[in-house]
């Protein structure tokens, strides 16, 4: 299955309900495994294009629905992350990777500087630039803004089964991570777990510092063992799951902050 497969192959962001009103601001930089035609399919295999490596499946579809649930704005990438990986700074080789677990993306080979550039330009900068003005445009309005990213993972990661279902990820800023997990009792039957399957220093973190600690804003990165989100009932019931943690952890950095509000 492929995410918007249909679209514009200039088009490297997708910004919807941008007039929300909730507390949260949601990205999703590994919504799409869509590999635009100058990139010839980067070599790959089409079991390949359509795997984990090639995107987070089922993360746009959650992110949708708490979009919709939290009246918020999603800002999701058009393009795979092996094209361009919106979630790395231009300088880190997991960018544009090589390898991407087992498998190998012969077209991100011996990349010149001129064709790393040009991915930069036309992937990470738009995406970077719609989150910047969208934050800027709900701070001019007074608008609490809580940063929140969704993400999967597979069960299997180099033939080792990973038990977390849903990781709380933070970097130096946790405080929204905390809210969620103080609430994770709701949840008895989940595995739920802080900074697992990743953590900062896997280099995970970059949207959190870039977009929500260097703006001052909470933040918190969700990612979803992505067999549990197969098919829309699946997909459903995570999204009330996340709700479970995230209404009273956002309320509860609310209450906090000087005057009930905040930034």
């Amino acid at each position: 299955m492929q995410a918007n497969p249909e679209r514009d192959d200039s088009d490297a962001v997708e910004v919807l309900n941008p007039q929300g009103r909730g507390a949260a601001l949601i990205l999703c930089e590994h919504a799409s495994n869509h590999i635009p035609a100058r990139y010839h399919g980067l070599g790959l295999k089409e079991s390949d294009r359509t795997s984990h490596a090639a995107w987070d499946p089922g993360a746009r579809d959650v992110a949708l629905g708490l979009m919709r649930a939290l009246d918020a704005p999603l800002i999701a990438s058009t393009v795979s992350r092996l094209v361009y990986d919106c979630n790395r700074p231009p300088e880190a080789p997991s960018a544009m990777p090589e390898r991407s677990e087992v498998i190998e993306v012969p077209g991100n080979r011996d990349l010149s500087e001129a064709a790393r550039r040009e991915r930069v330009d036309a992937v990470y900068t738009p995406f970077c630039n719609a989150v910047s003005a969208l934050t800027a445009t709900r701070k001019a309005a007074g608008l609490v803004t809580h940063l929140i990213t969704i993400h999967s993972f597979t069960p299997l990661y180099y033939g080792k089964p990973r038990d977390c279902e849903i990781g709380i990820l933070h970097d130096s800023d946790s405080r929204l991570a905390d809210a969620m997990l103080s609430e994770a009792h709701r949840l008895p039957t989940r595995v739920i777990r802080r900074n697992d399957p990743y953590g900062p220093e896997d280099g995970v973190t970059h949207s959190l510092k870039l977009h929500g600690i260097a703006q001052g804003l909470a933040n918190v990165m969700i990612e979803i063992r992505n067999e549990l989100l197969v098919g829309a009932e699946a997909q459903h019931a995570m999204i009330d799951e996340l709700l479970t943690l995230l209404r009273p952890a956002m309320a509860t950095l609310d209450q906090q902050a000087p005057g009930g509000t905040h930034a």
